[in-house]
Parts: structure tokens; C-alpha cells; sequence
């Protein structure tokens, strides 16, 4: 299995987490890609793969300059995404309550009106809590990854 990290940033930390991702979750899945959201549309959603959102939250609750053309393209150019299996990793500051970690949580409705399958719950990060988000998102994934590959194997066995 594939996992492609699609990664929205302004100051680089989602992109941390992805490759802390990609570092520390190398022995569970065979393929992780990490991608900066630059530039892609709704296509990006094409290959067989399993999604992971890495989105953090920009200005009053936006997703950051680098995803908003993706971000805009599941509205302008919808298409079912029934195929698609994702997880969401959101980085917020809890001091900005109304709008904490909105920009993943953005992606996370967009993609589910899509009809796009959504494993686990999305992750929050706070950034005012004090703690390092590349290792608690490290520790997420892995629970993540588990119940996605589970899932995976149950599909299979079902088949």
C-alpha cells in the first residue's frame, strides 16, 4: 500500500510532520510519499493510494496559501471520490478557539461531501500546548496506520 502525505503549509511545521511521518512509519507502510500541496487540484485524489490530509490553519481559520487551489478545486471541479480512503492531521492554535484547526478540518468536510472515506478521527494539534507535533503526530499515524491496514485486510479478506 501507498500512503501520499499531502501536505498544506505556510510555515513548514505540517511539512515536519509529514516527514517525521515518513521517517517513522517507513516500517509499516512500504510507499510514503510526501507532497506539498502546491499547485495540485482535485486529480491529486487519482492514484491508488491512501491519503493523509497535513494541514495547518491559516489566518481566521483558513487553509494556508500553498492548499488553497486544491482546497478550492473540490468545489469548483467535484467528482466522486468514493475510492478514496484519508486520514486528516490539523495543526491550530487553541488561543484562536473559533477557528482551531480549521484547515484540515476544512479538507476533512470537503473531502467526506465527495463521498471520500475518512479512517479514524481527524488529529489535532495545539500548538500552544507546548509539545512537538512531529512526535505526537508520529504516534497518531501509527495508531492510524494500524486500523488502516486493518481495514485494508478486512476488504481483502471479504473479497
Amino acid at each position: 500500500m501507498k500512503l501520499k502525505i499531502l501536505v498544506g503549509t505556510m510555515t513548514s511545521t505540517a511539512d515536519y510532520v509529514a516527514q517525521a511521518i515518513q521517517m517513522d512509519c517507513a516500517d509499516l507502510v512500504d510507499d510514503i510519499e510526501v507532497v506539498l500541496m502546491d499547485g495540485l487540484d482535485i486529480s491529486a485524489f487519482d492514484e491508488d493510494a491512501l491519503y493523509l490530509i497535513c494541514c495547518s490553519t491559516y489566518g481566521s481559520g483558513d487553509v494556508p496559501d500553498n492548499a488553497r487551489a486544491l482546497y478550492d478545486s473540490l468545489e469548483t471541479s467535484p467528482k466522486y471520490l468514493g475510492q478514496v480512503r484519508y486520514g486528516v492531521i490539523a495543526l491550530g492554535d487553541w488561543t484562536y478557539q473559533q477557528t482551531f484547526c480549521f484547515g484540515g478540518k476544512k479538507f476533512d468536510e470537503r473531502l467526506q461531501g465527495l463521498g471520500a472515506r475518512r479512517i479514524g478521527e481527524v488529529w489535532c494539534h495545539d500548538a500552544s500546548a507546548g509539545t512537538m507535533p512531529e512526535e505526537e503526530g508520529t504516534t497518531w499515524c501509527r495508531e492510524w496506520l494500524s486500523q488502516a491496514l486493518a481495514n485494508e485486510e478486512d476488504k481483502e479478506t471479504a473479497a
